[in-house]
């Protein structure tokens, strides 16, 4: 067998494999006959009846230069290298078997037995290791937080991908780094890190040619070999997330500083919905560490952009379908039987939940009703008039499948502006008329008056004031209201990653209720949009400006309670209609339709994320 040493310029110290088949070639006719021939054409003299003690003991010199060192992993191994480049004699060993017993008797060292490993550092903290990659716990790498102290302790977190070593520990180990036996690359990386203690300070391992490895291998230089644990690094990133919320809330804004700067390299790890709503939550952060607080919609580009984000997002989910759907099959039940109908829209936008309803209406048995619509809309920044571009629209819907329609839009700033009045049913009715019916209809529209105190009571005072039959009410069910915000950071992290999960879903096909287009891949970057607009309202804005105050629906139940209204329990056709809706939707098996205490919930899997209740004025 024939080995090859490096000296410590990396200069090889072989003998050169022409000369080594001369010497072959003129020794061949004196080998005498009991020379294994094999050996004796790569230049080595080995009987045939010493081949078994041969082995053995070159088995024995095998484990003694590869183990060598490990009691002191980095620094005994360095030692034998050196020994071996400054004191060995190189040569061809002709007579092998001799030589494998000099080279046992000049290290005198048996194989030793492998060390137990030593327990990995772990630094003080409560909660239970999450464990990825190479073994390491991912809290191993970060400091405690000492969340009784009004002190944030927190130290920055170093890159996943360039993670600065311990220089106490890489000074021992110079100039290699690690050592790799005969085994993979991977295998010997996870046991080095055990032996190391458990952690792997760094991504980025310089990997050793083995020691059976040919002569052409070990001189090339070490390969850089970049070890990316992608779930390691999701952990680590999202406890990043969590403890720049809580520097935050503690307003240690240099302890924020530090960790904001690290979330958009640790989500640049991840792929799919992680990393998009890491970067939303991390521009979030940034905006809060920073004071550099979104603008309010004050322009015509700004009101044309969030209509356009609002429709591209009904569009690509069915959120929005869910809401109108639900909403209109409890109206057109509170209907049933009436002869002149008066809708009020809270928020009518584009109008595209009434189209729906109106057809409903039409195929009744006994012909439609007299049907009105009132339409709440924001101020436009030209002063135009776009609730009535979106009135027109609707009358000549109406018209075409013969539905008697007026309609009205009402102009108002927030819906505290409103007054009984404005809503009521027109004076210059017959008196022999049947009076009209009123229903109310709010999506997504409440929960922005708790940032203004007192103004839901105001709204839900003037909706009782014009009696309505039944209120219709669609909100996001989370609580994005809470007074600490760690807390509020925290669910609205949960539930946003929820919701860019279902996008993610929704889009591996395409729904069969309209036919594909090459314009889904923008709804759904569109639709993520939306959404990212919401989480920074949640988290960097507070006051008057944090208008996303979302609310689960026991809280809705105990403010609408307190108003005087009484739940309306929804019908087990609007259930069976909904499931029917969603299993047409792309991605509906990960949507589930839920009956909770009378209203419905919409949930992604096991997490509920809108739900729709309607309510009536309470009997006295």
């Amino acid at each position: 067998m024939k080995r090859e040493y490096q000296d410590a310029g990396g200069s090889s110290g072989g003998v050169d494999m022409g000369s080594c088949k001369d010497k072959v070639m003129a020794a061949a006719a004196g080998e005498e006959e009991e020379v294994d021939e094999l050996l004796a054409a790569l230049g080595y003299k080995v009987r045939s009846s010493d081949m078994a003690d041969v082995a053995q003991k070159l088995e024995q010199l095998e484990m003694a230069m590869g183990m060598g060192g490990v009691s002191a992993p980095g620094a005994a191994d360095d030692g034998f290298v050196s020994h071996l480049a400054t004191d060995t004699v190189h040569y061809n060993p002709s007579d092998l078997s001799s030589w494998v017993e000099s080279m046992l008797s000049e290290l005198n060292a048996p194989p030793p037995p492998l060390p137990p490993s030593p327990p990995a550092h772990r630094h003080a903290s409560t909660s239970s290791t999450v464990t990825g990659g190479g073994g390491s716990g991912y809290f191993d790498h970060l400091a405690a937080v000492d969340s009784s102290s009004s002190t944030y302790t927190l130290r920055p977190i170093p890159s996943p991908l360039v993670a600065p070593a311990d220089p106490s520990a890489d000074s021992a180990r110079e100039p290699k780094r690690m050592r790799t036996g005969g085994g993979s690359t991977s295998s010997s990386s996870s046991s080095s890190s055990s032996l190391g203690g458990g952690v792997s300070r760094g991504s980025v391992v310089e990997a050793a040619p083995p020691a059976t490895q040919a002569s052409a291998a070990a001189n090339a230089p070490p390969v850089p070999v970049v070890m990316v644990d992608t779930q390691e690094a999701g952990i680590r990133l999202v406890h990043a997330l969590l403890a720049c919320a809580e520097a935050v809330q503690q307003e240690n804004f240099a302890a924020a500083d530090a960790l904001v700067k690290q979330i958009p390299t640790l989500a640049a790890s991840q792929g799919g919905a992680m990393r998009k709503v890491a970067a939303y939550f991390g521009e979030a952060l940034a905006r809060r560490v920073y004071r550099f607080r979104p603008a309010p919609d004050s322009s015509l580009l700004d009101a044309a952009f969030a209509d356009l984000l609002h429709a591209h997002f009904y569009e690509s989910c069915p959120y929005l379908k869910f809401a109108h759907f639900t909403a209109n099959q409890a109206i057109l039940e509170a209907f049933a039987g009436c002869r002149r109908v008066h809708v009020v829209d809270f928020d009518i936008k584009q109008g595209m939940q009434w189209p729906a309803l109106l057809q409903a209406l039409a195929l009744r048995p006994g012909g439609p009703p007299s049907f009105r619509l009132t339409g709440v809309g924001p101020p436009q920044p030209d002063e135009t008039d776009a609730l009535q571009q979106v009135g027109w629209k609707l009358a000549q819907f109406a018209h075409t499948i013969r539905v008697d329609f007026q309609y009205r839009g009402l102009v108002a700033a927030t819906l505290a502006d409103l007054e009984p009045f404005m809503l009521q049913p027109e004076s210059e009715q017959d008196a022999n008329d049947e009076p009209e019916v009123i229903a109310v209809n709010s999506v997504f529209e409440l929960h922005r008056l708790l940032a203004q105190p007192g103004a839901l009571e105001k709204v839900l005072g003037t909706v009782q004031a014009v009696r309505p039959r039944i209120v219709t009410v669609v909100e996001q069910e989370a609580n994005h209201n809470s007074g600490k915000f760690l807390d509020r950071f925290t669910e609205s992290l949960h539930y946003y990653s929820t919701m860019f999960d279902s996008l993610e879903g929704g889009s591996s096909g395409q729904s069969e209720l309209s036919p594909p287009a090459a314009g889904c891949g923008t709804d759904q970057v569109m639709s993520e949009v939306y959404l990212g607009r919401q989480i920074c309202n949640v988290v960097a804005c507070e006051g008057a400006e944090r208008t996303e105050r979302h609310e689960t629906l026991g809280q809705w139940r105990n403010r609408l309670g307190r108003a005087g209204f009484e739940p309306v329990h929804l019908g087990s056709n609007a259930y069976k209609q909904a499931s029917t809706l969603l299993a047409l939707f792309a991605g509906g098996d990960g949507y589930r339709v839920e009956e909770k205490d009378g209203c419905l919930t919409l949930a992604w899997h096991t997490r509920p994320l809108i739900a729709t209740s309607a309510w009536r004025i309470a009997a006295a």
